[in-house]
């Protein structure tokens, strides 16, 4: 098989950069290794930037996202009983939409469906070869026999534990690592929003995080010890901890109910560098991981995407290079600002171990500060509603 672009991983990001390209007249082959019903089982994330949002319409798949998703104007910053509201729309003309990432795939998936482009699913034993020079091609097991496509490019969207990043030689690579000492046990519920805004509570019980799917669907989070096991924590152990942790004008509305899903995700930060090695790209979390507290790691991924498929039609349909020579750096930067933001959010709304009470006292010096400055709300809200791409 032959195409221009071959992109690993059959996620949000690889479709969207699939679409974008053919769209741009770009033909992509893409390439995942879990079937399409895993993909979609996947809970993920549910804020979009508005700079997402654009994009998306931009690429054909905004109707329904449009017509379901929730615009939000702000959310809530709250330090045990405090309560802090930081608006969006009116500190940055901007909303985020609340829109789960499983839609986001449906929505895409669709239209690559009605594209007809090649989407090949349960894939093992992928390997990239040739990726420094300019006739790339990779080899994958599929019902027991070894297939080839040939590509101008190969973009590795396949994640942190994807092949795409191990590809380029430890020697050209550069990681940098965080790992925070705790993790989120997240719960879906079919139960109706506590707030009409996303909640991030920081208090002396630990840190918690309400918000939503839908109208009828939420997902509440618990900051939990990294040595806990889902198994460990009962529908009515997560729910009296959600409580305590809210403030209680807020826990008073709390509608609770049968866990749908349950699961407990690590929280570390992470970037590798360069993002380009010869005619390989990579693109989200192959690249950079960010600690879910400041809601950017699909909204990375996708300014990933923006800076990438422009560049590789660029390059296809022009002969223009110039975009994917600086398509590392580019991304980089941006990538590096949301670094920051992600570590700022999470210092400030969680309690660790090995803290002093000092810690504390930051933590609510940086509440009252943005209680009292819409400075620093505003650059709150302009880093949340996202950086321009």
């Amino acid at each position: 098989m032959k195409t221009e672009v071959v992109i690993i991983g059959g996620g949000p990001s690889g479709l969207l950069l699939s679409q974008l390209l053919n769209r741009g007249g770009v033909d992509t082959v893409v390439l995942e290794r879990t079937s399409r019903e895993r993909v979609l089982a996947r809970v993920r994330a549910g804020i979009l930037e508005d700079g997402t949002v654009n994009l998306l319409r931009h690429a054909g798949v905004g109707a329904r996202m449009d017509s379901e998703g929730l615009p939000h104007d702000g959310c809530f910053l709250t330090d045990n009983d405090v309560m802090v509201r930081v608006n969006f729309h009116e500190l940055t003309g901007k909303r985020v939409m609340v829109y789960g990432q499983t839609e986001v795939t449906h929505d895409l998936y669709d239209a690559q469906d009605a594209r007809g482009t090649p989407i090949i699913h349960n894939v093992d034993d992928v390997v990239i070869n040739r990726a420094e020079t300019n006739s790339p091609f990779v080899e994958y097991s599929r019902d027991g026999a070894r297939h080839r496509v040939d590509g101008r490019y190969v973009v590795g969207c396949d994640g942190f534990h994807g092949v795409s990043r191990r590809t380029i030689p430890l020697e050209k690579r550069t990681e940098f690592e965080r790992v925070y000492p705790f993790g989120w046990l997240g719960v879906l519920s079919a139960t109706p929003p506590v707030s009409q805004e996303l909640v991030y509570a920081s208090s002396e019980h630990g840190f918690a995080l309400a918000s939503m799917r839908s109208e009828n669907l939420c997902r509440y989070y618990v900051q939990v010890p990294l040595s806990d096991n889902v198994a460990d924590w009962s529908d009515d152990r997560f729910w009296k901890q959600l409580k305590m942790r809210l403030p209680h004008s807020v826990a008073a509305d709390l509608v609770t109910g049968p866990s749908l899903e349950k699961s407990i995700a690590p929280l570390r930060s992470f970037v590798s560098e360069p993002l380009r090695w010869g005619s390989l790209f990579l693109v989200g979390d192959a690249a950079h991981i960010v600690p879910p507290t400041g809601a950017k790691g699909l909204n990375l991924a996708v300014s990933d995407v923006y800076y990438l498929h422009d560049a590789l039609i660029s390059a296809l349909k022009k002969r223009d290079r110039s975009g994917i020579d600086a398509y590392s750096s580019r991304a980089l930067t941006r990538i590096w600002k949301a670094m920051r933001f992600s570590w700022q959010m999470t210092t400030m709304l969680h309690r660790f171990d090995d803290e002093d009470s000092f810690a504390a006292q930051m933590r609510r010096a940086s509440l009252g500060h943005l209680s009292q400055s819409e400075t620093a709300r505003r650059d709150l809200a302009e880093n949340y509603v996202g950086l321009p791409f």
